[in-house]
């Protein structure tokens, strides 16, 4: 599978597009006023425990209160709270985190008033961000994420992803991890250290200890709400979770982000930074690949699939449903053998959309009935193959007796949501247009006010359609009943541009006469 990442740098920020075999994948809109990402990092100040949710409402800055629940706060709560009290006193900032004496973990079933007593401030992760009319939402479980390891501190547990299958090279992992691994510091292996060298987790392991760092410097004196450390852009996010073998092109037409890239890549993968090229010749970078044409159709309430077949999206409060349409798709006479490809074909499109729109919660999607048990099956395992290439957590749930399959997927962003339609250049999204039947007039009136200001020379640019009907007829045209009514030399002429009851006069000298 060839990937490819077309970065485009706009005015308002920038918007990153993913291509798998040039289809495209996902979309993410990186706003230059963006604030409180997910992995953002916040010194936050507790402003209300509530012991009935056994949560608590968070000032981090932004307009609403962030949300923690005691599920969120990790069994180290308490080492968090006192790190933070300690690194936000240290006058020097040089502390040695690895002396630091971890506090006893909290019990699971546990309460908010009896950790976050006194409301003290307290280090937070962003892990979604704010979604409609919701706040942020927290976690105290915080992680920092790097090419071939994700660091967790405060813990000394080290985790091998269970992606890497070789039992053998999850040993090797877990034996050098551990032998490099920081005092206090936990150690999350990423499937991407699969076959890596000591010396290259090393270096990614030494790079997360510096920036843990430089937020023990950053929360020297800081004042409850204030950003400690912002997640990287979404360019070097993506670049780093999704960098692989596969991706054979990288085009951005920015150069200082240009720069950068190349500089990251030939950082995290130098033998891949040949691959990045500055796209710098004025042409709009989305239409050279050909991606605008895809978020137009891909995006709206229908999307249409290549046999005929067609998707309904429909949008709810409470979750998201989706209608499987055979339209005029037709591969045999056997109609459970249709059904089971038209449905196939659906849930690849489905798989699409939900990385496409970052479509998250519960979505039921209703596809053509099927009375055999085993296409039911083939179509379960279909969408579960699908779905692998997502990195969202996701479930799949079997097809329901009423044919419905339910997808739960984990939403951490507002939905991406674009409005592809365009106001009709008609009737300028009213709905209605000046009646046909009128037109005839309306033009003789034009022509009317114009032969009374001495115009004897005009030229009339209408619809073809209305072109035939002023040309043409038995007893002598419209267009020659005007030419001898009102004594002018009177040229009409079709325009393939304009709309059914759009019309304009043009003087001898071919300028158009306004009214």
């Amino acid at each position: 599978m060839n990937k490819e990442l077309i970065i485009n740098v706009a005015p308002t920020g920038v918007e990153i597009a993913l291509l798998e075999d040039k289809k495209l994948v996902e979309l993410h809109n990186d706003k230059t006023d963006a604030n409180f990402g997910v992995g953002d990092l916040y010194l936050g100040k507790v402003k209300k425990l509530i012991p009935g949710l056994n949560a608590a409402f968070v000032d981090v800055g932004f307009e609403k209160d962030a949300f923690l629940h005691y599920t969120d706060l990790s069994p180290f709560a308490k080492s968090i709270l006192k790190f933070t009290q300690i690194a936000m006193a240290d006058a020097d900032g040089s502390y040695d985190f690895s002396k630091f004496q971890i506090e006893p973990e909290i019990v699971k079933t546990g309460k908010i008033n009896e950790v976050m007593n006194g409301k003290p401030n307290v280090l937070v992760q962003i892990l979604k961000e704010p979604i409609a009319a919701k706040g942020p939402r927290l976690s105290c479980e915080l992680s920092l994420p790097g090419r071939f390891v994700v660091v967790t501190p405060f813990n000394e547990i080290v985790a091998v992803s269970k992606k890497i299958h070789s039992s053998e090279e999850r040993k090797r992992l877990h034996k050098i991890v551990e032998a490099i691994r920081p005092k206090n510091f936990g150690v999350i292996v990423r499937t991407a250290a699969e076959g890596k060298s000591t010396a290259e987790l090393h270096q990614d392991l030494l790079e997360l200890v510096n920036t843990w760092k430089t937020i023990q410097q950053n929360l020297k004196g800081a004042e409850a709400p204030a950003k400690i450390l912002s997640e990287q852009t979404k360019t070097t996010s993506i670049l780093r979770d999704l960098l692989n073998e596969d991706f054979n092109k990288i085009v951005i037409n920015d150069r200082n982000i240009y720069n950068d890239t190349k500089n990251y890549i030939q950082r995290i993968a130098p033998d891949k930074a040949e691959i990045v090229s500055f796209h710098g010749n004025g042409t709009p970078l989305f239409d050279t690949y050909g991606i605008t044409k895809q978020v137009k159709s891909s995006f709206g309430k229908t999307v249409n699939l290549p046999s005929g077949a067609y998707l309904i999206i429909e949008h709810t409060e409470a979750l998201h449903v989706i209608d499987v349409n055979s339209g005029y798709k037709s591969v045999s006479n056997n109609q459970e053998e249709n059904a089971l490809q038209t449905n196939l074909e659906a849930a690849a499109e489905i798989a699409i959309q939900l990385r496409l729109r970052d479509i998250g919660g519960i979505i039921v999607v209703d596809f053509i009935d099927m009375k055999l048990p085993d296409n039911r099956r083939k179509l379960q395992e279909a969408m579960d193959e699908f779905m692998k290439s997502d990195r969202a957590k996701h479930a799949v749930l079997p097809i329901s007796k009423f044919g419905l399959m339910q997808i739960t997927r984990q939403r951490m962003r507002p939905e991406m949501n674009i409005n592809t339609s365009e106001v009709c250049p008609v009737c300028h999204g009213s709905g209605k247009i000046t009646s046909t039947l009128l037109l005839e007039d309306d033009i003789e009136k034009r022509l009317h006010y114009l032969t009374t200001h001495s115009h004897k020379n005009l030229t009339l640019c209408v619809n073809p359609i209305v072109y035939s009907h002023l040309t043409k007829g038995f007893f002598g045209s419209i267009a020659k009943k005007w030419k001898k009514k009102y004594k002018i030399n009177l040229k009409v002429q079709p325009n393939t541009n304009y709309h059914i009851v759009e019309f304009h006069f043009f003087d001898q000298h071919e300028e158009e006469i306004k009214f």
